[in-house]
């Protein structure tokens, strides 16, 4: 079922009406072959009211068994391709080529309702008029129009265009047509009634009619001539395109010359990648052949074959190309309309409900940031139990429901095996392991733009209330310090959680460095977006936990370790000779594993030294956080003793501080410490510096220093002098200030 809602999607661009008996029949072979059901290709046939016979999709299918070439989805999507879908992969990175088509949705008209506009012959027909219109319309007075009135026949009897004229104006052609009594021929020469005349729409230079001969990208053709007259006429005025001169080619066709206003070839074949695409998605099959600036088109005011080719109307549809473009865009924008709050006052909508109570909502993002040595995949494997098994995490009470595990650093073998083992650390029974499944990439990973929409396909009908994707560094896109980049990232997670409903949770790791002086938002790495973008930020930063807290650690756990072996081998002495400070005293308990246990004291050795071992290896955490739905919670303190966290309910942690942080007070006194420091040193070296100075390099007397110092514009007394000779490390010998070696000294 991965191709599934790719293909639902596809159809929307395949018209039933416009296929043939084979090919509806192929789709939906495709259908079959890729796992829909016939209900999904009924609801598509039925598009074709014409033809649509209640019923028959399911008889057929009955009969679409497995052939030797099976009819695949890609059947499907090449037909999509050929009516205008285009993946947004095949141009990401690269220029526009000719047969590009542009991305994007742009529907306005819906094919299934659309009603055909009559088309009407002028009541008097004025061949010059038609033709000067046409003129006025398109030209200014100096440019040179391209025209053709010579035809000839191919092998089939078609009639083509020779080259033409190209060396005349449109006033030139203007003023000559006024002149001529209704003979149009006069002026451009006769043409053949039964193949009609051509123009070109955008002006010439006077020297050919290639593309290179275009001197201004102004206009480009619509014409469809595989699809009804009136209907062509209406999707042409339903889209508003801004068509200058709108001609009935006197054939199948209408021939609409739109308003492009190009700057140079470039953007010219740009806008018209757009234009058709724009017009293919909403019905008009354009013939491609069109695409050419200097291309042909029918002249109005000519007979073709007995019909007249005329003017249907002038300047319809949107004044230029800007202001349709800002038009189709903002048609199409895919957002909500604003709403008034009076709508909702007294009739609010129901909140989210909660996914962790008091911390996130179903439907909504978390981001977990910590270090590497922080145990967060262990966390968020503790998360997916806890969910499954409608437990706590952390301290928080969690809904239970299904969760789909997004595993992509770790094999399959040991990502099982880490769930097993969680398990049985937290003392839980797997009684709902059937609600957590593991998506397993390790190896197959892709940026998240593109596994986005195949996670969303596969866990469609799943019913999840969470994804956890794990580590997201697997499927990161982009710089992750560019804040426009990042943003698109986060954006996926936005439409998982849109499109399934389901909490997305992700972990991302630290910046380097010390992380306990900053802010919980600011220490997760790269750019500010990872921390904003979430509607709960769980962080995790270690704590500085001292020597004393680890012997008090190691005491508790000792303590635990002999209660277990009495409970084990010898309960009734616990009741008995036990006493609740015993209980707390390593070596009390030691002395009564002698009397109580003396055959067990070596599993008693053996488990003292493993719950010793056990504090040794633990880490200490803080989790702060901030939430976008709740208030901010209280610091929560605990141990990660692999492979789980526990929470620290007595409070051993509260009072040790992060990695890289002291309290305030702390601060203040090493500061003081430290400008102490600095003004001692200060001082012992103006004092140096005065005793080396002041006597011309000899040995200084006390009072050599004191007028030293009062030169300098500082006063000191002798008896200060004094002070820092004994402080600075100096003697008087013989009355003189010298450094001190030691020696006796006067």
């Amino acid at each position: 079922m991965e191709h599934k809602l790719d293909l639902i999607a596809l159809l929307a661009y395949i018209d039933p009406a416009q296929l043939t008996y084979q090919e509806w029949l192929s789709v939906g072979m495709a259908l079959k072959y890729e796992g829909y059901t016939a209900a999904d290709w009924d609801n598509w046939s039925k598009r074709d009211p014409a033809r649509y016979h209640p019923g028959e999709c399911f008889k057929k299918w009955t009969t679409f068994e497995g052939a030797g070439t099976p009819v695949t989805g890609a059947t499907i999507t090449q037909m999509a391709k050929d009516n205008g879908w285009v993946p947004r992969s095949d141009r990401d990175g690269r220029e526009l080529g000719w047969d590009d088509e542009i991305a994007g949705d742009y529907v306005v008209v819906d094919k299934n309702w659309i009603e055909g506009k009559e088309i009407h012959e002028p009541a008097v027909w004025n061949p010059v008029q038609q033709l000067t219109t046409y003129l006025q319309t398109l030209f200014e007075a100096s440019e040179n129009v391209g025209y053709v009135t010579e035809s000839w026949q191919d092998d089939d009897g078609k009639y083509l265009p020779t080259k033409g004229a190209w060396d005349r104006t449109a006033g030139e052609l203007i003023e000559l047509l006024h002149m001529c009594e209704g003979d149009i021929g006069a002026v451009l020469g006769d043409y053949n009634p039964a193949a009609g005349a051509w123009i070109r729409f955008n002006p010439l230079d006077g020297k050919g009619v290639k593309n290179e001969n275009v001197t201004e990208f102004r206009y480009a053709l619509v014409e469809s001539d595989t699809m009804d007259i009136e209907k062509q006429h209406a999707i042409m005025r339903e889209l508003e395109l801004p068509i200058a001169v709108l001609v009935y080619s006197g054939g199948k066709s209408l021939h609409a010359i739109v308003r492009v206003e190009a700057a140079n070839y470039d953007e010219y074949r740009k806008r018209v990648d757009y234009l058709y695409n724009v017009c293919k998605k909403n019905g008009l099959n354009i013939d491609n052949q069109n695409r050419n600036p200097s291309r042909l088109s029918r002249m109005p005011g000519v007979e073709r074959n007995g019909k007249k080719q005329f003017i249907v109307d002038t300047n319809i549809g949107k004044a230029s190309w800007a202001e349709w473009h800002e038009w189709i865009e903002g048609i199409n924008d895919d957002l909500p309309d604003p709403e008034s709050l009076a709508n909702y006052w007294d009739n609010m909508p129901s909140l989210a409900p909660p996914l962790i109570e008091g911390v996130l909502r179903q439907g909504h993002k978390m981001l977990m940031a910590g270090p590497s040595k922080a145990g967060k995949s262990f966390a968020l494997i503790e998360l997916s139990i806890a969910i499954a098994e409608g437990e706590r995490w952390l301290g928080w009470k969690c809904t239970q429901g299904r969760v789909l595990y997004v595993n992509l650093e770790l094999d399959s073998a040991s990502a099982l095996d880490r769930f097993k083992s969680v398990y049985q650390a937290l003392g839980l029974e797997p009684r709902n392991i059937d609600k957590i499944d593991i998506w397993n990439l390790r190896g197959k990973s892709v940026p998240m733009d593109k596994l986005a929409p195949k996670l969303i396909r596969r866990a469609a009908k799943k019913g999840y209330i969470a994804v956890i994707i794990d580590p997201i560094y697997k499927v990161l896109t982009g710089d992750e310090n560019s804040a426009d980049q990042m943003a698109h990232f986060t954006n996926q997670f936005d439409k998982i959680a849109t499109e399934l409903g389901a909490s997305v949770i992700y972990c991302h790791h630290h910046s380097k460095g010390a992380q306990g002086g900053k802010k919980s938002m600011d220490r997760a790495s790269g750019s500010g977006v990872f921390a904003r973008d979430p509607d709960a930020l769980i962080d995790l930063v270690e704590l500085d936990v001292t020597e004393d807290l680890l012997k008090q650690e190691e005491n508790k756990a000792v303590c635990a370790a002999y209660q277990q072996l009495f409970e084990k081998f010898n309960p009734d002495y616990l009741d008995e000779h036990v006493s609740q400070d015993d209980l707390l005293s390593a070596r009390a308990m030691e002395d009564h594993a002698k009397r109580a246990i003396p055959a067990h004291l070596n599993a008693a050795q053996e488990s003292i030294k493993q719950a010793v071992k056990s504090v040794r290896i633990r880490t200490a955490w803080r989790v702060e956080g901030t939430l976008r739905e709740y208030p901010k919670f209280e610091p929560i303190n605990m141990w990660f003793q692999y492979p789980i966290h526990k929470v620290d309910e007595v409070g051993s942690l509260k009072d040790i501080e992060p990695e890289g942080e002291a309290p305030a007070w702390k601060k203040a006194a090493e500061k003081r410490k430290s400008s102490a420091q600095k003004e001692r040193r200060s001082k012992a070296e103006q004092f140096e510096d005065a005793v080396n100075n002041c006597n011309f390099g000899e040995p200084p007397t006390v009072k050599d220093v004191v007028e030293w110092f009062g030169k300098s514009g500082k006063e000191v007394s002798e008896r200060t002098v004094r002070d820092w000779i004994k402080k600075y490390g100096y003697a008087l010998q013989d009355g003189l200030i010298v450094k001190d070696d030691g020696a006796d000294h006067d």
